[in-house]
């Protein structure tokens, strides 16, 4: 053991920025979870505000938003779950299928770059494009003989505007496991196929859908730790009083009633419950991604 740690200890060595990064500000942080079960009071400190146990979670069942906010976290969360597992997986086999090399590369790229822009600078390209006063996409409808749709201000818009535009900025990024998972099939496979006359559609419906299932059972199976992630990022930058009613999930909901009315302990105890739900589905998702896709990591 004495030599392994006189050979490997530059290596540990290199993890110790990281470590204390982690520590700094994912693991002392924890302990600020404790004002959900107080009356936080700013001026008294954590230590001096009353204890008042599980009051605040009560509370986020018999608030008037409470319910309406964790229908459209689940309606929101669930249907990006969803779409964004199914077009990154249709991009990638109608991709896997273009011959020329350089046209896949561009649009490859071209798919890539959303993922790399901010919700701030999207939600400022968005709300120009969608403008009902000039916005490329309602000039285009009423040249269709349609009138604007106002989709920023109305909730039903708001919601397919929301998906739509996350499938966007997400898909060509999240099609890269898929990729590489039909870049690793072997070719032989598909020579056998041609042999035995299957068309190309065969070879989709009998080699390469049944290869890569299993990688989309696991990253279906462990998205289901994100279901009540909407996207606070997004959301922020495109909602407005209008569409609260159908657009505003738990991490907005938090950021309004937590921050911006000062209610710190019902915030954060929005935020642990929130927490506390996603940490069961992560144990449930990795149990299913080791059932149905002998997926593991530990």
């Amino acid at each position: 053991m004495a030599s392994y740690w006189r050979k490997t200890w530059p290596f540990h060595l290199l993890l110790l920025p990281a470590l204390v990064l982690v520590i700094i500000f994912a693991y002392i942080p924890l302990f600020g979870a404790a004002i959900a079960f107080e009356d936080y009071q700013p001026w008294l400190g954590i230590k001096g505000s009353p204890w008042v146990g599980f009051e605040h979670f009560r509370t986020i069942f018999e608030y008037p938003d409470s319910k309406q906010v964790i229908i459209n976290t689940l309606i929101i969360a669930s249907l990006k779950l969803v779409f964004n597992l199914v077009i990154p997986v249709i991009f990638a086999l109608l991709l896997n299928e273009v011959v020329n090399t350089y046209f896949k590369r561009v649009v490859q790229t071209l798919v890539y770059l959303p993922h790399f822009l901010s919700w701030v600078i999207l939600g400022g390209i968005l709300i120009d494009l969608l403008s009902t006063e000039g916005g490329i996409v309602n000039r285009f409808l009423n040249v269709l003989g349609m009138k604007s749709i106002f989709f920023l201000g109305d909730g039903q818009w708001f919601r397919f505007t929301v998906i739509v535009s996350d499938i966007w900025k997400e898909f060509g990024f999240s099609a890269i496991i898929f990729l590489a998972t039909l870049v690793g099939i072997d070719p032989s496979l598909y020579e056998a196929a041609e042999i035995d006359g299957a068309t190309r559609w065969q070879q989709v419906v009998n080699i390469t859908l049944p290869l890569i299932l299993p990688i989309v059972i696991v990253v279906a199976t462990l998205s289901l730790g994100r279901v009540l992630d909407g996207g606070q990022d997004q959301i922020l930058n495109l909602y407005n009083p209008l569409v609260y009613s159908h657009g505003d999930i738990l991490d907005t909901f938090v950021y309004r009633e937590g921050l911006m009315s000062g209610k710190f302990s019902f915030g954060t105890a929005v935020g642990l419950f929130k927490s506390a739900v996603g940490f069961i589905m992560i144990l449930i998702s990795y149990r299913l991604a080791y059932k149905l896709a002998n997926y593991r990591i530990f």
